[in-house]
């Protein structure tokens, strides 16, 4: 990153560069984050608003410090669609604002009782594989996207897909000048252009869309039950939300943990979820195909940020342009999430070169190990409809052991004394 102009958090990004960052910003998020309200069966305006919303609110709670773009939460799907299945859309809300209160409550106590207990529970040979995990567990994800995996695979998803991620490559590698900072969107546009002469992409929605047209605005219902099927989530999503802010921080050469703080970043996070609840949209995150952009383009500016989140919100109510979004097909998608999964991989091996992790000490290596091996052997635990899995259940792993690892080493019970 040292050979780029990099666009620090703070400052003022020039108008004409303001609005194709904004976009390239919107676009790596849009595929992931509208998937969510499709598999809740609710129309993805009211979501395309919230993460608007909930992306200014973020970037208010954080004092602009903390660059993220909020978009829907995966770690909701399962225990919701059971709620949902059980009692109604309306009850999901209800356990989603009943999750963003709790996170709440969770930052001020992390307020009042500080950070330093996370270099115990996740020293930098646990933090590096965690945070890697949260980018290579996701690559079968963009691989599902482009249509790459199982028996039926299209050469025109084969072709879009490469074409999205060779513009995507070749432009890091040799786009210069304004171009460097906006790779990923001209990827995005070549490949849609590809799209479109392989017939992927269908006009029909843009055409029968109205001009103007209001999200779908739902009040949530409260039972106690549906809460707690919900409730147990806010592990999970504790977790993610760590690691999110140590690979930014890395990414940035900040410690975001430290300022504006991991209670800041946490309630803003937990509070917009909170927010969707009550108006009737699915629970967000900060985003990890936001994170690789900037980790690409080192452009950190909270300006383009906010940028993106006003035109996610303009186009939560022109139905034109959500529905012209909205075709933006799988290969697309899947071309450019290959790219950036892979970078937030890439910046959790820098965690353990940058902290000069010593693997002649028997703790690093079997940390390491464990997580890595955990993150990716698909085990699942599943306790109430909530499935542990992946990079959270790697996390929780690494936090015992770590945890326990700490205590040993405080009695003289290891073997690297």
């Amino acid at each position: 990153m040292s050979k780029k102009h990099i666009i620090q958090v703070e400052e003022k990004v020039p108008g004409k560069l303001l609005l194709p960052l904004s976009l390239q910003h919107m676009f790596a998020m849009f595929g992931a984050s509208v998937l969510v309200p499709f598999l809740f069966g609710i129309n993805p305006a009211i979501v395309l608003f919230m993460n608007g919303i909930g992306t200014l609110l973020f970037i208010l709670i954080t004092k602009g410090k903390a660059p993220a773009y909020l978009g829907s939460s995966f770690a909701f799907i399962a225990p919701a669609n059971i709620v949902i299945s059980k009692f109604g859309y309306p009850y999901a809300l209800g356990g989603f604002v009943a999750v963003g209160f709790c996170g709440c409550l969770l930052a001020f106590i992390i307020k009042k009782c500080g950070t330093k207990w996370i270099d115990i529970v996740l020293p930098p040979a646990a933090m590096g594989p965690v945070v890697a995990l949260i980018g290579l567990e996701l690559s079968a994800t963009a691989a599902n996207n482009a249509g790459l995996l199982g028996d039926n695979i299209q050469i025109s998803n084969v072709c879009v897909f490469l074409i999205t991620l060779g513009v995507a490559v070749l432009g890091n590698i040799c786009f210069r000048k304004f171009l460097s900072v906006i790779p990923i969107l001209i990827a995005i546009i070549c490949g849609y252009i590809a799209a479109i002469c392989f017939g992927l992409v269908d006009f029909s929605a843009v055409i029968d869309a109205p001009l103007f047209a209001l999200p779908n605005f739902t009040t949530p219902k409260f039972d106690i039950n549906a809460i707690l099927m919900i409730l147990p989530v806010i592990l999970v999503i504790t977790s993610e939300h760590i690691g999110h802010q140590v690979v930014t921080g890395k990414i940035i050469n900040r410690d975001l943990i430290k300022e504006p703080g991991l209670h800041r970043s946490l309630f803003g996070d937990n509070f917009s979820t909170m927010i969707s609840g009550l108006i009737g949209s699915v629970p967000t995150t900060t985003y990890g195909e936001n994170i690789g952009v900037m980790a690409i383009t080192g452009v950190y500016s909270v300006q383009v940020i906010a940028g993106a989140a006003i035109i996610s919100i303009i186009c939560s109510f022109v139905g034109p342009l959500s529905a012209l979004i909205q075709t933006i097909p799988g290969p697309v998608i899947g071309g450019i999430s290959f790219l950036l999964y892979g970078m937030i991989g890439t910046s959790g091996l820098r965690i353990l070169v940058d902290q000069h992790v010593d693997y002649s000490i028997n703790k690093n290596l079997i940390l390491t190990s464990i997580v890595f091996v955990t993150g990716l052997s698909s085990i699942t635990l599943d306790f109430g409809g909530i499935q542990l899995t992946g990079m959270v259940l790697a996390c929780i792993i690494a936090m015992i052991l770590s945890l326990l690892f700490y205590t040993l080493e405080k009695f003289n019970l290891t073997n690297d004394n």
